[in-house]
């Protein structure tokens, strides 16, 4: 009579690990596929330096602003691209530590249902 307890308790925080655990897999999966974005973004910010950098200093360059183009002087345009590479830096290193935190959550919670299948068999 005793075990049938003891079973249903592991049975239910057998199926709450693995929800964590599915719940967790899917936070890392969507971070992987925010930092691919931001590596895009990245990579494209930098090819527009360094193609602005190559124009002569007069060069009369446009920002897009919504469905419109404002003038901007080459400095301007720059310091823009610079902002958005760090931003978009830091986004991804935060991204990153999310990730980590997230899969170090799913091994704790693979090593929590191993114990707990462990210690059923051993009873």
């Amino acid at each position: 009579m005793m075990a049938a307890p003891v079973d249903l308790e592991l049975k239910k925080a057998f199926s709450e690990l693995q929800v964590k655990m599915i719940d967790t897999q899917q936070k890392v999966k969507l971070a992987d596929l925010q930092i691919e974005q931001l590596g895009r973004v990245q990579k494209h910010t930098k090819l527009t330096q360094a193609e602005i950098s190559t124009l002569p200093t007069n060069t009369r360059l446009y920002e897009g602003v919504g469905r419109m183009f404002v003038l901007q002087s080459k400095e301007e345009i720059d310091d823009l691209l610079t902002d958005k590479q760090k931003t978009v830096n830091d986004k991804i290193k935060e991204l990153e530590q999310k990730k980590v935190y997230l899969e170090r959550s799913v091994k704790e919670a693979e090593d929590n249902i191993r114990e707990m299948l462990l210690s059923r068999r051993a009873h």
